[in-house]
């Protein structure tokens, strides 16, 4: 479970690692209040999800009118996907540089995982791999000083910082140990003069431990669309990308995805229709992907349980019956799959029988190719 950033704040004060001063506004007034309070903020939209700033979601202001009429505009739109029910308005930091600090879970090696940097602020997967700090913790042993020290040796920060970033990364472990997290990550930490503070917060809790955690709240993590997926039995993640994707099946919708990337795109989202979907569930799937306003779709069955007929069938329905302003893709194979291509050559397209060439040529549309 993910932890908005004001409560993975909440929880670093509480272990006592050092957070901008600050409060959460369920309201325009309350922003404008706090604003006012505390002079020059810096305003974030509380969303469970990453590159806030690039969405409009971040503002810095020293005017509470303007913190007003900012969350006005803010509280209750939907930003990358997810409704704006609060946002935190904090102190802004005079930043001098920014770090990475976290602790995750090593899935593979089944231990806990110090990751460090000494270029925060950006993503992780960013960062070069000869620039990133990764120390293996033995959870019968836990957080030692010589890790702390190697870690801030390896940042090469002064003394006053190395001992404020040890002391944060030892509250940090018996955070995520105590509160059962798979994520505690703190990025950037910043340092501001010779003060060292936690400038954002994501948390993740094991959700198989949350029966010992009774007393975080219970957040829910889908986006409106992911939200409408569920009821219809689909499963849905939504992605950064600009292809939507619908495809039968976990295994090969993965493919489809890891596809579009070798190719040089990038999906809009994972759809898989299941292995029995017909004319209808397919027809909603469809309308599903149109409304997040992708370039291009690319349909990929690989007939089993799923008749391609079916899918061809409530592809030409959707089409007829509300319109399809993008250019669609489609890859069939398997069951019915004459009967499918008929269909969609009645309408005039071609369904291709290699999902290589399916993906390449919906990315090469979306270039302009």
């Amino acid at each position: 479970m993910k932890l908005y950033e004001y409560m993975g704040k909440e929880l670093l004060a509480r272990y006592g690692i050092p957070v901008p001063e600050g409060g959460v506004a369920a309201t325009p007034e309350e922003a404008a209040e706090l604003t006012g309070k505390i002079g020059s903020v810096v305003i974030k939209a509380q969303i469970l999800s990453g590159k806030r700033g690039k969405a409009g979601g971040i503002i810095f202001t020293d005017n509470h009118a303007e913190a007003g009429r900012f969350s006005a505009d803010l509280l209750g739109s939907e930003l990358n996907g997810y409704k704006v029910e609060a946002v935190l308005v904090e102190k802004k930091l005079q930043i001098e540089r920014e770090l990475y600090l976290a602790i995750t879970v090593d899935s593979a090696a089944r231990n806990p995982l110090i990751l460090a940097s000494a270029k925060g602020g950006i993503d992780i997967e960013d960062v070069p791999e000869e620039e990133l700090v990764k120390m293996a913790l033995d959870v019968t042993v836990g957080m030692q000083p010589f890790v702390t020290r190697e870690v801030t040796r390896r940042l090469a920060v002064s003394d006053v910082v190395a001992a404020q970033i040890a002391d944060i990364l030892s509250k940090l472990y018996r955070l995520f140990v105590e509160m059962d997290a798979e994520l505690a990550e703190i990025n950037p930490l910043v340092i501001s003069g010779e003060t060292v503070i936690a400038a954002d917060a994501k948390i993740t809790i094991d959700d198989d431990a949350l029966f010992r955690q009774s007393a975080l709240p219970l957040v829910e993590e889908r986006t409106a669309a992911e939200k409408k997926a569920h009821e219809l039995g689909l499963s849905y993640v939504e992605l950064d990308g600009d292809i939507a994707v619908m495809a039968n099946g976990a295994g090969i919708t993965m493919a489809t995805l890891d596809l579009i990337q070798y190719y040089g795109g990038a999906a809009a989202n994972f759809l898989d229709a299941g292995g029995g979907a017909g004319v209808e569930q397919t027809a909603r799937a469809l309308e599903l992907l149109l409304s997040k306003n992708p370039r291009a779709i690319l349909i990929n069955i690989f007939g089993g349980i799923t008749r391609c007929d079916d899918v061809a069938q409530a592809f030409v329905d959707v089409k007829k019956n509300s319109g399809i302003p993008v250019p669609v893709v489609i890859r069939l194979v398997g069951t019915n799959e004459e009967k499918g291509r008929e269909i969609l050559l009645a309408e005039g397209i071609n369904a291709y029988k290699l999902m290589h060439e399916a993906a390449q040529r919906a990315v090469e549309i979306v270039k302009g190719n």
